[in-house]
């Protein structure tokens, strides 16, 4: 750590770098053929639930050509399906196809045991305040656009 460095943020910077690690490790629940980038969309497609491709991208952070691209492959693979605004019918939604509700369901419990696992190498005192911080950090975060819970 650099002497100027603020011990918070350099910590947070390190949990980063074990979160993503955690996030890429239980992206290989996936079959082969889904790329990290493909899995991250199927995650939040898979909260938002039928929505139109233009509220993915927003969520994401992505622009709408990358979502299509995305959405291409996933839908090949019949993970994900195209569908119609009933409202507008040039409108494009997606959702997640039942075999996509399954491998997100594996990366989840993937992600929740080694998250689990992480939580318990601490005494149980520091695994709630653990988890304390963590909410406030999520409840901080969705006050800032670019990190609300949407683009989790």
């Amino acid at each position: 750590m650099q002497p100027h460095e603020d011990a918070d943020v350099a910590a947070l910077d390190g949990l980063t770098v074990v979160l993503v690690g955690i996030a890429w490790e239980c992206a290989h629940a996936a079959p082969p053929e889904v790329s990290f980038p493909q899995t991250r969309l199927l995650l939040v497609l898979d909260r938002l639930g039928r929505v139109p491709s233009s509220q993915l991208a927003a969520a994401m952070g992505v622009n709408a050509s990358s979502v299509t691209r995305l959405a291409d492959r996933l839908e090949a693979l019949g993970y994900v399906a195209r569908g119609r605004s009933p409202g507008n019918r040039s409108v494009v939604t997606l959702e997640v196809t039942e075999p996509g509700h399954e491998i997100v369901a594996r990366m989840l419990e993937r992600r929740h045991a080694a998250l689990g696992a992480l939580l318990d190498k601490l005494p149980p005192s520091e695994r709630k305040a653990a988890g304390e911080a963590a909410r406030n950090l999520l409840h901080a975060a969705a006050t800032i656009p670019a990190l609300g819970p949407a683009a989790l």
